[in-house]
């Protein structure tokens, strides 16, 4: 990673949570708090709000440190970037989704304690080859406090939450499993993609309609003109993902909308949409990249396992001594599933007589895996230590089985929740900011955060 920019690749992170950008809906008729006091900056001059968000703000400075970040992100590609005053009104719609998106998940109950902070912070550092102190260090070498990043990423946790519980709560039912698969609109494989989004507001009249499907195409034109679909991306499109060039990332065929999927069906790579009207606007959308899924082939392993705990009453030594005898007796002929039902602290599997099924490798993490791998069928592993207490096990069998056909169903199952759960969240996101008082403060653009006339 370009260690200048790792403060925004947090905010990157933490931006593409969010639902798409787009806040060209007038807000809803409230007042903000009359009792506001204008800050004031480390230096003594007056931090100006751009932004008041229901009962929050959002000031000059946060704003000014976010666009920084871009701006180092992008030092090398400088051309991509949009105009100045474009590139703060994306950076400030992303600032003020995340203020609605952390309220949102307050009043429903989310919680992120400083242990999960500590956490994060952790896997973060260690993500990019560094300790704590080290990535303090990089941290501040980007202009962000400490205190800030800790602040930026609580609000990604909490975003995060928000997003998992709205997922949650979009169920699947067996019958709608059966019908995706019985239609055959399960489409199968991988696709790379960008998009460019030309946002339509709520309730929109014919002309705002007609004037963005005259930019989506204008846009659509210069995609072809300059032959760069990430500047355009990062110029013209309303979606949240534009600072990244509208890159989306590998997706299966079914984690796209169903608006784009017969679309991208007929595409070859690299070749741009025209432009699709969809719920949010028109989208202009490129195939980098596809990839086609093959069959699904899955080692499975069948073993019995024995297991006696450590416990406060039982304790290391003596537990491992248990599981050696144990292990002897059943090498010297007495039966494994007797002494398993008699002995063994497997809940799971003891009354079983220690038959632990098939199962693929993984199925009871890398430590069992590995144990079972090195094993000839018949064979006896010597007695391990997991965390739990101490165990063998004998390996009965391996075996490799098409599971395509399992894999198509939990697909599908997977596909549907998603397609609930987006729309769940999309809807969610326009309810809130249509309810919220949005009032933009931006140099260059009206209360409700368009351009003004002639600026």
């Amino acid at each position: 990673m370009n260690k200048p920019a790792l403060a925004f690749a947090l905010l990157i992170t933490l931006f593409s949570a969010a639902a798409p950008a787009q806040f060209l809906a007038p807000p809803a008729a409230q007042t903000p708090n009359p009792a506001a006091q204008q800050p004031v900056r480390d230096d003594g001059s007056l931090d100006r709000i751009v932004a008041i968000v229901d009962e929050d703000v959002v000031l000059q400075s946060e704003l000014d440190r976010a666009v920084t970040q871009v701006l180092a992100q992008y030092q090398r590609n400088p051309q991509q970037l949009p105009p100045r005053n474009i590139l703060e009104r994306q950076v400030l719609d992303r600032l003020i989704m995340t203020r609605l998106q952390v309220a949102k998940a307050s009043q429903t109950g989310v919680r992120i304690g400083d242990v999960e902070i500590e956490q994060a912070i952790g896997n973060i550092a260690r993500s990019n080859k560094m300790d704590v102190d080290q990535l303090r260090t990089a941290i501040a070498r980007d202009g962000l406090s400490y205190e800030e990043f800790r602040r930026n990423l609580r609000d990604e946790l909490t975003t995060q939450r928000l997003r998992q519980r709205v997922a949650q709560s979009a169920q699947v039912s067996d019958a709608e499993i059966d019908i995706m698969l019985a239609s055959n609109s399960l489409k199968t494989g991988e696709v790379r993609l960008s998009h460019i989004l030309v946002g339509v507001p709520d309730g929109a009249s014919a002309e705002q309609i007609s004037a963005a499907r005259e930019k989506a195409e204008k846009v659509r034109r210069d995609i072809e003109s300059t032959g760069d679909f990430t500047a355009v991306a990062m110029r013209s499109s309303d979606a949240g993902d534009a600072l990244e060039g509208g890159d989306l990332g590998w997706r299966r065929y079914d984690q796209v909308p169903e608006v784009f999927s017969d679309l991208l069906q007929g595409m070859s790579v690299g070749q741009v949409s025209q432009a699709v009207r969809g719920p949010s606007g028109f989208h202009i959308l490129k195939l980098v990249e596809k990839r086609e899924q093959g069959t699904q082939m899955v080692t499975e392993f069948h073993a019995q396992h024995m297991m006696i705990k450590v416990t406060e009453l039982v304790g290391e030594a003596e537990a491992e001594k248990k599981i050696k005898d144990l292990r002897r007796r059943v090498e010297s002929g007495e039966d494994f599933a007797a002494l398993a039902k008699a002995n063994s602290e497997d809940n799971t599997s003891a009354n079983a007589g220690g038959d632990m099924g098939w199962f693929p490798i993984d199925t009871y993490g890398p430590q069992v895996g590995e144990v079972i791998s090195q094993l000839k069928d018949g064979e006896l592993s010597q007695p391990f230590r997991s965390n739990v207490g101490f165990h063998f096990v004998k390996r009965l069998g391996m075996r490799e089985l098409d599971r395509t056909a399992d894999a198509r169903r939990a697909q599908a199952r997977e596909a549907i929740q998603q397609r609930k759960a987006e729309d769940e969240y999309e809807n969610l996101m326009r309810q809130l900011k249509s309810e919220a008082y949005i009032e933009y403060r931006l140099a260059g653009f009206d209360t409700k955060g368009e351009p003004k006339t002639g600026s």
